[in-house]
């Protein structure tokens, strides 16, 4: 008989990406039964980077019981991860309309369909940290129940990853469900050292823009004669309101035309960080950088175009929190053995 602290759980990425999650619970020790995702340059990054997965390339509309009960067998399956995209945050609460009665997100929907179907012992479901006070936590509400309705004991946390000695604050929601326990546990904040930008891109060769490097991904965006002339009154740290009122942009995301603080955690890696600025080079961040930032490995190469390959890094869990979450989820399942 398997001891329980050699025994491999199991799990299974749902909206996988470019692999974070799928990363994070790979450290930890959790084997991979598969994974789904249907953007072809993200299944390209994923299947280059974890090679003995099992990667359907398709909707999750179309994962239907028979394919599930062929790929899983006889396995008990521990843990569903994912990050079900949603967007209808708008509409949800107006006349009495609910989150998920929203069209553009039934891919929430489709993950209770599958949990449902699989009855894992566990799911963690990561979403953007406006869920959880949303139509006056409503939608988080919602959410639970429709979970719970499952059979699921479920709980709702907003976790930062800079908590957890990444240097990002990234500040995202995580719903974990159980069928085998009523004590659900969230990652344990502990003394981590604080990480900051200047600390984690300092090892990084210097590049001008355009420029590049032997290291993967690490390509230096060209930037216009105008947009180096705006970096240039930037100090590190400093915010568009350096740049001289006749250069300074009036309209746009007020986070945009910064510089990324040396000696702080950075702000939030989304999709776009074209307009923010490395703290003492003019230019952008590379690839690379950012994804340091959210501390994926330099031997994880992202592949596709790079405006691709920076949504893929600003999508995915930061590996070293999704690793706090499989620890977490492994101290239950250890419990209960």
């Amino acid at each position: 008989m398997l001891d329980k602290n050699t025994l491999r759980y199991t799990y299974i990425d749902l909206f996988c990406g470019a692999g974070g999650f799928s990363k994070g619970f790979d450290n930890v020790g959790f084997k991979n039964i598969f994974s789904l995702d249907y953007e072809p340059d993200f299944c390209k990054t994923y299947r280059r980077n974890f090679p003995l997965h099992k990667l359907l390339e398709k909707k999750i509309q179309s994962l239907y019981p028979e394919e599930i009960k062929k790929i899983v067998k006889r396995q008990k399956i521990d843990v569903i991860i994912g990050g079900p995209p949603c967007q209808g945050f708008s509409m949800a609460g107006n006349i009495g309309r609910k989150f998920l009665d929203d069209e553009r997100n039934h891919l929430f929907k489709e993950m209770v369909r599958v949990v449902n179907i699989i009855q894992p012992n566990f799911f963690v479901v990561e979403n953007v940290q406006r869920l959880f006070s949303h139509n006056q936590g409503r939608t988080r509400s919602e959410i639970i129940n429709k979970f719970e309705d499952a059979g699921y004991c479920v709980k709702c946390e907003v976790l930062n990853a800079a908590d957890f000695g990444i240097p990002q604050n990234r500040r995202r929601v995580f719903f974990i469900g159980s069928k085998i326990t009523k004590k659900i546990v969230f990652p344990k904040l502990h003394l981590f050292v604080e990480e900051t930008v200047g600390k984690t891109l300092s090892k990084y060769p210097k590049l001008a823009p355009g420029e590049s490097s032997a290291l993967p991904n690490h390509i230096a965006m060209n930037h216009s004669s105008q947009m180096l002339k705006k970096m240039k009154f930037l100090p590190d740290g400093g915010d568009r309101t350096t740049i001289p009122k006749s250069l300074r942009p009036t309209s746009g995301d007020i986070r945009k035309y910064i510089r990324y603080d040396s000696k702080k955690p950075s702000i939030t890696i989304t999709g776009d960080m074209r307009k923010v600025f490395h703290f003492e080079q003019n230019r952008a961040l590379t690839v690379r950088e950012l994804a340091a930032l959210q501390t994926f490995e330099d031997d994880f190469v992202f592949e596709g175009t790079r405006i691709s390959q920076q949504q893929q890094v600003g999508n995915a869990v930061p590996p070293k929190l999704a690793e706090e979450i499989a620890k977490a989820i492994k101290l239950m399942l250890n419990d209960k053995r």
